[in-house]
């Protein structure tokens, strides 16, 4: 097998990039109220949007059944060939079908199109030929032909593939807009993801609890002070009064900047040393909240506090690396 050169495959590389982007510009153009009602359609299912479609066309439909589920919209997809065998059963009359096919003519697609039909089921149809069987059945067409593949002998499906993908695209944000989907709607359905970590994490979730955070009352010595920041970890204490109400915060950097100045450090007391007005953080708060509260103030501690200004938890930003939240 002769090598090609690579002024030759750089060449195929670009003629296809620039053969699928003519593709979906070419939708763009061709956009109409068809896709106004299919939008309408799939936002009035009061069930799922279930994707169907044959070979290449069913690892597109997948992808879009997953994008519209991960968007706010049920979906799920259906093989067409096991729809035939049974599984024509996971589709329901207050479901949507979204059908897709380059041809419009899959045998094992329009086999089922007549049961879909008696269903009473709305059929939207991502297609390159709104005349075919598909075309003609379909409730709303979606017209995503192609002046030619990618491919050189114009057979593999590429650019019409390509087409699909972007229209099933260009529907999930439209619906995801419509429905009024947000951030977080999008993180509760991400929760292992960095996003979902960010948006979902509360303080309480990454704190040190109430017993695991430093604390010193206003009297404690200077020593005190030190062996209540390494027996906690934190790199600070807080300093509280009798009802466990923060204060002051008194920090290993603190006590580096005292020793520099040469200060007798046996006679000095809490109350002397520590920061008054601490920056606190409810336990409900989101932990991206304390990480932008830290670097606002370059902070590298927060003390947590319930409704009544006690102190019941802490962490610092080495908490909130652990959690990956930053």
């Amino acid at each position: 097998m002769r090598r090609p050169s690579t002024d030759r495959i750089l060449q195929l590389a670009r003629d296809t990039l620039a053969i699928e982007a003519a593709a979906v510009t070419a939708l763009a153009d061709r956009l109409d109220d068809r896709f106004v009602q299919a939008v309408a359609v799939l936002l009035g299912c009061a069930g799922r949007v279930v994707v169907t479609g044959m070979g290449k066309s069913g690892h597109i439909g997948r992808k879009i059944a997953a994008t519209l589920a991960s968007t706010g919209t049920p979906a799920l997809f259906v093989h067409p060939a096991e729809a035939s065998h049974g599984d024509l059963g996971m589709i329901t009359p207050s479901d949507a079908v979204l059908a897709i096919s380059n041809s419009g003519e899959s045998d094992e697609l329009v086999t089922i199109v007549p049961f879909i039909k008696r269903l009473g089921v709305p059929l939207v149809a991502i297609t390159g030929r709104a005349d075919s069987t598909l075309g003609r059945h379909a409730s709303v067409v979606l017209d995503t032909r192609v002046d030619k593949e990618a491919c050189p002998h114009n057979l593999a499906p590429t650019a019409s593939t390509t087409a699909q993908l972007a229209m099933g695209d260009a529907l999930a944000v439209a619906l995801l807009d419509a429905r009024g989907f947000k951030v977080d709607d999008y993180a509760r359905s991400h929760p292992g993801g960095a996003l979902g970590r960010k948006l979902l994490t509360l303080v309480s979730d990454v704190m040190r609890s109430a017993d695991q955070a430093p604390w010193v009352g206003l009297d404690a010595s200077l020593p005190e002070l030190m062996r209540e920041i390494s027996a906690k970890g934190l790199g600070a204490t807080a300093v509280v009064d009798a009802q466990r109400r923060p204060l002051g915060i008194f920090t290993d950097g603190d006590l580096r900047r005292l020793i520099e100045k040469g200060l007798s450090l046996q006679s000095l007391q809490a109350r002397d040393v520590m920061h008054p007005t601490p920056r606190t953080i409810p336990p409900d708060a989101l932990a991206v909240e304390a990480a932008d509260l830290m670097e606002t103030h370059r902070i590298n501690s927060v003390l947590v506090v319930d409704a009544e200004g006690r102190l019941c938890g802490a962490l610092n930003s080495h908490d909130l690396m652990r959690a990956k939240v930053i």
